[in-house]
């Protein structure tokens, strides 16, 4: 590991002369180009020469410990020597960390797709409190969100709804909301009062570049049709709503949100692409060894990864064992709670991996 920091290290110091060369910064993509890659060794670099400092005083409080006949110098420098190894040994597991391969996809926006499930109209309308969570989350981050498509029930539920969520590294906060998510409760029409449960399905998809995922356009079958439901009077008279049906994968994405088919266009190929990029993702996890597999788990959306419990205010992540009596603050946008543990855990998964591997 500490040749590999080394290496980094020297990588560094290179990038910071270039970076003070007047015909790197005379070239201002270059310069960027630069600038990006020396952005991303500073964490690491930083907490190495940390490690190092430590180490140092670590060496010279156990040279102190070994030189001095006073006793009381001898207790201050066992002192310091256990504070030193504790800090030592945190800081050697920060850059274990940081040394672990990042997901490609960690500083994307994320296309964010929630369908009721079983359970009727009360799915519907736990899928729109679900909505309304990760909309409330987004905006305690600080990130754009842009409503897709969205598909409402008779009880003014939503059937489903696809968002746009866009801000600094939604895809490494998000990432392990996909799957199964089961509410149990009393639902406002059921007179004898018995807890009834639902499902609804989260799926949360990297956006992909266009560079990323090439779409020949012979195999996407375009249609038009008439919009329906609310939209103003160009609803049913004018052919601005999009399918798109990409013929290799029999993938379909329906798009009526805008009153302009171009736009409505240019946002179901956005989905397209999340979802053909997402189909690849799938295909490559598929092929990992079985053994891998089950340290990191499958992933697989058909898991049930939550239970939100409104009569006991509590909510359970079934895949870390954690369980929050604070649903209606959950609810509420207050995610971290549960998204840190579940960040920190397969982050610890993927660090065991790569030593094993």
């Amino acid at each position: 590991m500490f040749d590999k920091l080394k290496a980094i290290e020297e990588k560094y110091d290179a990038l910071t002369a270039q970076l003070s060369d007047p015909e790197v910064v005379a070239d201002a993509a270059r310069y960027a180009r630069l600038a990006k890659q020396h952005s991303e060794l500073t964490e690491v670099v930083e907490k190495f020469r940390e490690y190092r400092t430590i180490d140092a005083n670590l060496a010279g409080a156990r040279e102190l410990l070994n030189e001095t006949d006073d006793a009381e110098m001898q207790a201050l420098a066992r002192e310091e020597i256990a504070l030193l190894e504790k800090q030592r040994a945190e800081c050697q597991l920060e850059l274990a960390r940081l040394l672990t391969p990042k997901d490609p996809n960690d500083g994307k926006n994320v296309l964010l797709e929630i369908r009721a499930g079983t359970g009727g109209n009360e799915a519907s309308l736990f899928a729109s409190e679900l909505l309304r969570m990760y909309l409330r989350y987004a905006e305690r981050q600080g990130w754009r969100v842009q409503i897709l498509d969205e598909s409402l029930s008779e009880v003014g539920g939503l059937k489903e709804g696809i968002m746009l969520i866009e801000g600094a590294r939604v895809y490494s906060r998000l990432k392990h909301e996909s799957g199964v998510h089961r509410v149990q409760r009393v639902p406002a029409t059921e007179s004898a009062g018995r807890i009834h449960t639902s499902t609804v399905t989260v799926a949360v998809l990297p956006e992909a570049e266009e560079v990323e995922v090439e779409i020949d356009p012979k195999d996407v079958r375009i249609d038009t049709f008439c919009s329906s439901g609310p939209g103003g009077q160009s609803v049913n008279t004018t052919y601005s709503a999009v399918r798109l049906t990409h013929l290799p994968t029999g993938i379909v994405v329906s798009m009526q949100d805008e009153k302009s088919q171009i736009k409505n266009r240019e946002k179901a190929f956005r989905i397209l692409r999340a979802r053909l990029l997402d189909l690849e993702r799938q295909k490559q996890h598929e092929a990992i060894a079985g053994e891998r597999r089950a340290q990191v788990g499958t992933g697989e959306r058909s898991e049930k990864i939550r239970t939100y419990n409104f009569k006991e205010n509590r909510v359970t992540d079934h895949r870390i064992g954690l369980t929050l009596h604070q649903l209606d603050t959950v609810l509420e946008g207050d995610l971290d709670s549960l998204l840190d543990p579940l960040v920190a855990h397969f982050q610890a998964l993927k660090m065991q991996t790569e030593v094993a591997a």
